[in-house]
């Protein structure tokens, strides 16, 4: 029975994996798009009739405003289309917002380069001069070239707080010595991380200490959810904490793809847990200041206060007590 029921356990966690991997698919993934009206109703209508729903088009009113949008991360990237009849489209990426749309841009730019070349030999001109530009807004980091240091930085967020979490429950005695040291182990584990993902690795660039800030507070928003869930449903807490941490947020976190990717709602619905808000504030922070972060900032904090209310409120003896023969408990200052 234990072997049966370790085979089914180990299926669970690799189908809560695998799943967003196995139904994902490339659709809703915002572009800017900008120049004449009936040139960028043409461009729409090509590209919804070869793969419809693939983009959500933002309106920008020049290419000016196309980059300000991609920096805000209200788009992932633009397409640029010229006033001037016999020029060539530009194709605009931010691969720091994630590889799959720079990636499906530059084919974007593929197709408009054969459109672009047909209008020019229609128009008498040379199809060779018409060459689409594509040119990258927010490129990644030199250390990491292709984002999966980035993307993977999300783990250690969730491992580290999850940990954290348990380890508090089970040997900090009373409810002010446990947020203390949820918050000390936060702010500790936040610059440990920051120190190697930041400085040494270089996976994450921008302010040092805004990273540390967001790291920091990420893991203290995991592990006060956990204590408070401890807090207050005992054992259960550390189930229903871990499988809503780990197999639920994680896995609809949006770290490796865009989250309108993921099967929705569940993608949209991701991004209000812990790795998902932590996920998207760290991009932020590293490569898109100008970005509102107040929506992450503001979940992020939305699940540590819960958490350190009930950890205050409810159960302040360790768990280790609860079997005959209780483990010491360790008083933090």
């Amino acid at each position: 029975m234990i072997g049966i029921a370790a085979a089914l356990a180990v299926g669970v966690i690799v189908l809560a994996f695998m799943w967003p991997a196995k139904t994902s698919t490339p659709q809703h993934l915002l572009v800017s798009i900008s120049g004449p009206a009936p040139a960028v109703t043409v461009v729409q209508a090509g590209l919804a009739e070869k793969a419809p729903d693939l983009f959500d088009f933002v309106e920008a009113t020049d290419r000016a405003d196309a980059v300000a949008q991609i920096e805000r991360r209200e788009s992932y990237g633009a397409i640029v289309l010229p006033d001037v009849p016999g020029t060539a489209p530009e194709v605009l990426t931010a691969p720091a917002a994630g590889a799959a749309p720079a990636q499906l841009l530059t084919q974007i730019a593929a197709q408009l380069q054969a459109q672009a070349s047909q209008a020019a030999a229609a128009a008498g001109l040379d199809p060779a001069a018409v060459k689409v530009q594509v040119t990258q807004i927010v490129p990644l980091a030199e250390t990491d070239p292709t984002g999966a240091g980035l993307a993977a930085a999300s783990f250690p967020l969730t491992i580290g707080g999850m940990i954290g979490g348990v380890l508090i429950s089970f040997v900090v005695v009373g409810a002010g010595r446990r947020v203390a040291a949820i918050i000390g182990f936060g702010a500790s584990v936040g610059l440990v991380l920051s120190l190697v993902l930041h400085t040494w690795f270089g996976f994450i660039p921008g302010d040092f200490w805004s990273t540390a800030l967001v790291m920091g507070l990420s893991i203290a928003a995991t592990a006060s959810f956990i204590v408070g869930s401890v807090a207050l449903l005992g054992r259960a807490g550390i189930a229903l904490s871990v499988i809503l941490t780990m197999f639920v947020g994680n896995t609809l976190s949006g770290a490796a793809m865009p989250w309108q990717f993921l099967l929705q709602p569940w993608g949209a619905i991701g991004q209000f847990f812990v790795p998902g808000a932590a996920n998207e504030l760290i991009r932020k922070v590293s490569y898109f200041p100008d970005a509102d972060a107040s929506m992450q900032w503001g979940i992020l904090s939305a699940w540590a206060a819960p958490g350190t209310v009930l950890t205050l409120v409810g159960r302040a003896k360790p768990l280790a007590a609860a079997g005959a023969s209780p483990a010491p408990a360790i008083a933090t200052a």
